[in-house]
């Protein structure tokens, strides 16, 4: 079987190098594997014309990064995308056009930014998820049964994550993803439940809320806790990212896992059978 041939977009950046180290360490793969066919960047970045796999510290694979996203994704089978919601939608767009899969990690999408990307699923296939680690996955299964056992009258559920610095939004899509899974055990709308932010004489927490935390600094990858809060106990359910590269496996394995499938929405746990 012929390497699935996957674009990087964002490839001068954190994500996208350990995207380009995933997908190399797939090329040749016995059963399907992938390779680097493109790398993109905006066309202000200093990394242009640099070989991606030099840049991404595995030697020269001969693919040069460019702006010209267009001209790569025509020859594509898919694209693998970490960048901004304003970016992304465009790459939905592009990728729509020709057919391709778009698997989408990109956080901090606005309710309009989801509609317009979901709005090409009858053109691509489109897996997009806060986080595409097996184990947010997994926990957020946990995290949905928890919350359906235990009363709302009874446990009051919060999410608290920490990210380095660096990071640009809040809450992070994964502590979004958790809080939803929560918000689906509750059969409640998250949207409606949610409290992000206390400060001043707030009063009693509201029963069933589900309150989230942020925490910003130094290098942390990702540290998540959904903690459910009762009378005498408290269940907390956690994840720890010790490396970007676990990221960059999920999405891999998303990428693969779609190529073929008939246009639709996706998202991870569909990639795992959850």
């Amino acid at each position: 079987m012929a390497d699935m041939k996957l674009v990087i977009v964002g490839a001068g950046g954190r994500m996208g190098q350990a995207l380009i180290r995933a997908v190399s360490a797939t090329t040749g793969a016995s059963v399907s594997g992938a390779i680097v066919s493109g790398a993109v960047e905006r066309s202000d970045s200093d990394v242009l014309g640099q070989d991606c796999g030099v840049l991404a510290g595995i030697g020269a694979n001969g693919v040069l990064i460019t702006d010209d996203a267009e001209g790569v994704f025509k020859d594509a089978d898919g694209v693998i995308d970490f960048t901004a919601p304003a970016a992304s939608c465009a790459f939905a767009e592009l990728a729509a056009k020709y057919g391709i899969v778009h698997v989408i990690g990109t956080t901090g999408c606005t309710v309009e930014d989801d509609a317009k990307i979901e709005s090409f699923a009858d053109k691509a296939v489109i897996v997009k998820s806060g986080n595409m680690s097996i184990g947010i996955n997994l926990l957020s299964i946990l995290v949905e049964q928890a919350a359906k056992a235990l009363a709302a009258a009874d446990y009051d559920i919060e999410v608290l994550e920490m990210h380095h610095k660096h990071k640009v939004d809040a809450p992070s899509g994964t502590a979004l993803l958790l809080g939803e899974a929560a918000a689906k055990g509750r059969e409640i709308d998250l949207a409606e439940n949610s409290v992000r932010s206390r400060d001043g004489i707030t009063g009693a927490r509201t029963d069933g809320s589900i309150g989230f935390a942020t925490l910003r600094g130094g290098s942390v990858i990702g540290e998540h806790t959904v903690l459910f809060a009762g009378d005498g106990e408290r269940i907390e359910l956690s994840h720890i990212a010790q490396d970007r590269s676990l990221f960059a496996k999920g999405a891999v394995k998303a990428a693969l896992w779609a190529n073929g499938k008939p246009a639709g929405f996706y998202n991870m746990r569909d990639v795992l059978g959850l």
